[in-house]
């Protein structure tokens, strides 16, 4: 039996330029994916596996300097047992300077060059692996694999390791789901793609190991594989130290001040200490209530809060009549009285023409 650990999209050195959380955060975030990375490496060396698969983008080739390929390599020495085997992606691509040329690599480190399909044997674990590390930020190729499951020795097990786009017309190595399933591996390791996902036993995205923003809200992880027979079982496994959490809320006019914070105090959903929380309100507020007070108010109950106001004014309708006597606003009232208000959608149909008949009555 072989065993591996499949990763990729680390974006080590990442900036974290453009997200929603501040300097000191994205400072934090970025130690962090240091962090997960070398505990991947230690959980590998640690449980005895034969492989640690990394499916490009190690790191980013932008933000990236001599002392952080150091880095990398001091890691992988430490972890002698283990047969690192990588193909650098779009981020980490091997250009004319590119960093993996420049540090000397331990003997259990295995890195593809760009050009055509490699092969990488391991006798001793009856096991070849196939990849191809990109040379530029973009790989239009639809004809890398062509001829490669002729050359597969079934005797053998047989991994292929590629960062691709499983899209036809993609900029990032187009790839097609039946010519993979034709190659006869007994595993594709992918990626690109940072949403973990297992086709089959054998293919799979291993999405990257820690989210990386609000757009990865799911589990992140790592995938661990074990080949016995010919047979080939993976599992997922979450890794990450945070998340980022989303969460829907909805209010009703009736709350106070308090009860909304206590509503969103009452999310249960992840680890408030660690995750990253962004609460989407919805609904009707009373007037007067000041939304942009909440995310102080919470700040010492969470980790990160963001607060999407999305609410909508409470009108005290009969106020609004005596108010507006005798012109359209009150018609309008009068004439939606007579639906039921208890709907929500006839509700929100009165609203929504409110805000539009006072937005014109202030011009």
């Amino acid at each position: 039996m072989v065993s591996f650990i499949h990763t990729g999209d680390l974006h080590l050195g990442l900036k974290f330029h453009n997200v929603s959380f501040n300097r000191d955060k994205a400072k934090d975030r970025r130690r962090e994916l240091w962090t997960t990375f070398e505990n991947i490496v230690d959980h590998g060396d640690r449980n005895g596996f034969d492989f640690l698969l990394i499916a490009g983008d190690l790191f980013e080739s932008a933000y990236f300097t001599i002392a952080d390929i150091n880095r990398i390599r001091d890691s992988f020495k430490g972890a002698e047992k283990i047969n690192i085997v990588i193909s650098a992606g779009n981020h980490d691509y091997m250009g004319r300077n590119s960093l993996y040329s420049k540090v000397e690599w331990p003997e259990n480190v295995h890195i593809f060059g760009p050009g055509v399909i490699e092969r990488k044997e391991f006798p001793h674990l009856n096991t070849v692996i196939y990849g191809y590390s990109w040379d530029s930020g973009i790989l239009r190729d639809k004809k890398l694999l062509e001829g490669l499951g002729e050359q597969v020795d079934q005797s053998k097990n047989n991994i292929l390791l590629l960062h691709g786009d499983l899209a036809a017309d993609s900029d990032y190595l187009p790839l097609n789901m039946r010519e993979l399933n034709s190659l006869n591996m007994d595993y594709i390791g992918l990626g690109h793609i940072h949403k973990p996902q297992i086709f089959s036993q054998k293919i799979a995205y291993c999405g990257c190991p820690e989210p990386l923003n609000f757009g990865e809200k799911e589990e992140r992880g790592i995938i661990q594989g074990y080949i016995e027979n010919k047979e080939t079982r993976v599992e997922f496994l979450p890794f990450s130290k945070r998340k980022f959490i989303e969460s829907e809320l909805e209010l009703e006019e009736d709350m106070g001040y308090p009860d909304i914070v206590k509503l969103v105090k009452a999310i249960n959903l992840g680890n408030k200490e660690v995750d990253f929380f962004r609460v989407n309100l919805g609904g009707y507020i009373q007037r007067g209530i000041d939304i942009k007070n909440l995310k102080r108010d919470l700040e010492d109950s969470f980790y990160h809060i963001e607060i999407i106001d999305r609410t909508r004014w409470d009108y005290d309708l009969q106020e609004l009549e005596m108010e507006h006597e005798g012109n359209i606003i009150q018609h309008f009232i009068q004439a939606m009285r007579e639906k039921d208000l208890d709907n929500p959608i006839t509700k929100r149909a009165l609203y929504l023409g409110l805000e539009e008949l006072l937005r014109g009555d202030n011009r």
